[in-house]
């Protein structure tokens, strides 16, 4: 098993870890914050070009959606009342732009499907195999169903998602709180826990909480997003999980 021979328990983010969800999140995002920068344009010409991918990794991955709607308009210079969660999806508050956002992903979800990566399923029989607990951790409130649809949600006694972080009050990513709690319901400390993650903040996360192995994942082949995630905190970076079941195949830091 490579890295994970000496933990005891592993914390799996759900999107662009287990599922390839995080490119419908992405589709969605570009979606809603393109038609909230036409209707509220930025003063600064540069400022108006479309949401991209690197901004989907430097703003909002990771990070709950109200969260990812005010650090991305904040980039911007785009200034919209914060509103409220009765908000109505639209572009007029950062409520209803993220609104806007999980109206959109709902809709892509239902057209589109979800699978687990293949990778990282024989990653979970494995650890199954060997008796490591597992547990899901995710911003999304649709993690449960993103891992029920994809046939996962056995694999995992134990899932922190969106809505419970939430009625938990527990603060979004980089603060280590979700995977604290995920870890918790394992009934392992942090010192014999690993935490998966592919995003900036997930793997500072994991890095703030004190995890013996924080491994990070990047699916994305782009410049910079592998040393951004050592830069962040990962003590590996794996391109498919199914590299980490051989000691050889992982790049450390």
């Amino acid at each position: 098993m490579g890295c994970l021979q000496h933990v005891e328990g592993v914390v799996f983010d759900t999107d662009g870890v287990i599922t390839d969800s995080a490119r419908v999140h992405a589709a969605a995002w570009k979606a809603a914050f393109d038609a909230c920068l036409k209707a509220h344009p930025p003063a600064d010409p540069p400022a108006r070009r479309p949401f991209d991918r690197d901004d989907y990794l430097r703003y909002v991955d990771g990070r709950s959606r109200l969260d990812g709607a005010a650090s991305f308009l904040a980039s911007r210079s785009v200034v919209l009342p914060t509103g409220t969660l009765a908000d109505p999806p639209g572009t007029d508050s950062v409520a209803a732009v993220a609104a806007y956002k999980e109206q959109l992903f709902a809709e892509r979800l239902l057209a589109q499907g979800i699978e687990a990566y293949p990778g990282t399923l024989l990653l979970l029989r494995r650890l199954r195999e060997r008796g490591v607990a597992m547990a899901a951790a995710s911003a999304s409130r649709h993690a449960g169903e993103l891992l029920g649809r994809s046939g996962v949600l056995p694999y995992f006694t134990a899932l922190v998602d969106g809505a419970e972080a939430a009625r938990l009050g527990l603060p979004g990513k980089p603060a280590p709180d979700l995977f604290l709690e995920a870890a918790g319901r394992l009934g392992l400390p942090p010192g014999r826990t690993a935490v998966v993650e592919d995003s900036l903040a997930g793997v500072e996360a994991g890095t703030r909480g004190g995890f013996r192995l924080v491994v990070g994942v990047d699916r994305s082949a782009a410049p910079g997003t592998r040393a951004a995630l050592l830069d962040r905190g990962a003590h590996i970076v794996v391109n498919d999980l199914a590299e980490l079941l051989t000691a050889d195949s992982t790049e450390e830091r």
